[in-house]
């Protein structure tokens, strides 16, 4: 199953260290069925690209909780056995691309590295400022991560990850 990871820019360079996502269990987006329902006329490009869109959300949330990590999003794309993926949060209407997954992923199953361009830092960083902010009402934090999410993720090739680094 190809699942999406959000990660910061500090997470990458230990799974470049260490050479594997942990520990596990490891929260992640994919194409689930309550994805697909959805969104029930989207095709799988589109089921896809939303789930790597929520990650890239939830990377927003990760960089809150490590606001010394560079404003950059970050997203692994990865390839997981289905055994080790299970449902997220069925509670959360919103969560309809997360799940759980109950295992260790290492550098071999990562397919692709999605990553902020340098000039989205500004943007990610009041994202991340609004997001900070407890009890923040009005549309500023909406405005400001729909700002981040803006600006897609550049691709890039796992054979690339020192080089971002």
């Amino acid at each position: 199953m190809r699942v999406y990871l959000p990660l910061t820019v500090p997470r990458l360079a230990e799974l470049h260290r260490t050479g594997a996502v942990a520990p596990a269990p490891v929260t992640a987006h994919a194409v689930t069925p309550a994805l697909r329902a959805w969104d029930p006329g989207a095709g799988d490009e589109e089921l896809e690209y939303e789930a790597l869109g929520r990650a890239a959300h939830a990377a927003l949330a990760q960089l809150v909780a490590d606001p010394a990590a560079p404003p950059r999003r970050v997203v692994l794309a990865a390839d997981v056995p289905d055994g080790v993926v299970r449902p997220g949060s069925p509670a959360d209407p919103e969560a309809v691309s997360e799940v759980v997954l109950d295992a260790v992923v290492p550098l071999a199953d990562i397919a692709a590295v999605h990553v902020d361009a340098d000039d989205a830092a500004d943007v990610v960083a009041a994202a991340v400022a609004v997001l900070a902010e407890p009890g923040r009402g009005g549309d500023a934090p909406r405005s400001a991560v729909d700002d981040a999410e803006d600006h897609e993720l550049l691709w890039y090739g796992v054979q690339e990850i020192d080089t971002l680094l």
